[in-house]
């Protein structure tokens, strides 16, 4: 007989805000059917937004988040070249480009004279400095949030990151505190923290070493996992 407290993981995906049936079958597709797969679904990579250059010491090739001054816009002549949105800081000058652009959109998000934080990868054209279609726009207060390390998870044709992300991320609040079933000396020796700390560590990776089946919250995960089949 299922304990109470874990009904609310065996509800079905469709349970979760924002997963309505559309989304639902590609999200059934990519983890499970229920809240609990989600759980079980975890990041294959990471993206590291820590790096916050200024516009002067960028470099191509990586992945930045930077406060910038937006400058100007740049709409194109025609729909086939990208609109361009000019930034600076006081070291230089970086264009963020868009294909098939909406312009309401991008001067809502990014208002002239304002200053934003911008994160994407730095990528060299010709002298000019480009980030094209940054991943995210955010207001300088929002920067802790922006410049963090960001979890990648293995996804499916037709599912984006963000209904995914945010499913994933209510159905771990749905994990209850369980009490402590593994013996404590054994807990100490490998290092690992209760089962519901290592759930959300297991799905916060802040390095690439996280993200080995030897790390101590997966390690802690797989374990269980090994032991309730075995006591099952």
């Amino acid at each position: 007989m299922r304990p109470e407290s874990l009904f609310p993981f065996f509800k079905p995906v469709t349970s979760i805000n924002g997963i309505g049936p559309r989304i639902a079958i590609l999200v059934e597709k990519a983890a499970g059917a229920h809240v609990i797969d989600l759980c079980w679904h975890l990041p294959s990579a990471i993206i590291d937004r820590r790096y916050a250059p200024r516009v002067a010491d960028a470099r191509p090739g990586v992945v930045a988040t930077m406060t910038l001054t937006v400058d100007k816009h740049a709409k194109p002549p025609n729909k086939r070249l990208p609109y361009k949105v000019y930034c600076s800081d006081d070291t230089g000058k970086i264009a963020l480009v868009f294909f098939h652009a909406h312009e309401e959109y991008l001067r809502k998000n990014l208002p002239e004279g304002e200053v934003r934080v911008v994160s994407g990868k730095i990528e060299q054209f010709g002298k000019e400095l480009q980030i094209t279609h940054p991943d995210h726009i955010g207001t300088p207060d929002e920067i802790a949030r922006l410049k963090a390390v960001e979890p990648v998870y293995p996804m499916t044709g037709g599912l984006t990151p963000k209904p995914l992300v945010r499913a994933i991320r209510e159905a771990i609040s749905r994990a209850p505190d369980l009490a402590e079933w593994q013996d404590a000396a054994w807990l100490s020796q490998r290092g690992w923290t209760p089962w519901r700390e290592a759930l959300t560590a297991a799905h916060a990776p802040d390095s690439e070493a996280a993200l080995h089946g030897d790390a101590p919250a997966r390690a802690r995960l797989a374990y269980d996992e090994l032991l309730a089949n075995q006591l099952a």
